[in-house]
């Protein structure tokens, strides 16, 4: 299987809140958990972010705000998300729920890897199988963990 950013995307679906299930994290967000990310489409070129969680062992609920840019020279799923300017790292839209239920954010060398839900839980198949094709794609599936959402 094939690791590459999907072709078509509704903006507007996706618009809203997500929860992070599980990840491979960045080293930004290594010790993150209940992560959730809200997004709003601003100008037809980007998503304006609102990521707030909760650093290992603290209580005190935090957030920062990003950017995610596309292209319309390329596929939908090929994103680019800016924390610092003017920096912008590869965030790949590599599986998209057809009723945007959930989406599976990775990235061109398979580094790191997102699987987030509009809901704090996800059905055990669906996540075995999602972890599954992901490891086909290319990433190391052995580092993922979990963000610990209690539903």
């Amino acid at each position: 299987m094939e690791n590459k950013p999907i072709s078509n995307i509704d903006l507007k679906a996706f618009e809203g809140k997500w929860y992070s299930l599980y990840s491979i994290p960045t080293l930004m967000d290594k010790n993150w958990k209940q992560t959730t990310e809200t997004y709003t489409l601003k100008d037809d070129d980007h998503f304006d972010v609102l990521t707030t969680y909760h650093k290992e062992g603290n209580p005190e609920e935090k957030s920062i705000t990003s950017k995610l840019f596309f292209d319309e020279e390329k596929p939908d799923g090929d994103m680019k998300a800016q924390f610092l300017w003017p920096f912008k790292i590869g965030y790949w839209i590599i599986e998209l729920a057809d009723d945007y239920s959930y989406v599976v954010v990775g990235h061109p060398d398979e580094k790191y890897l997102f699987i987030m839900t509009r809901e704090p839980k996800m059905e055990a198949d669906l996540l075995v199988d999602i972890i599954e094709r992901c490891r086909e794609k290319g990433y190391d599936v052995s580092e993922l963990v979990s963000q610990e959402h209690f539903s």
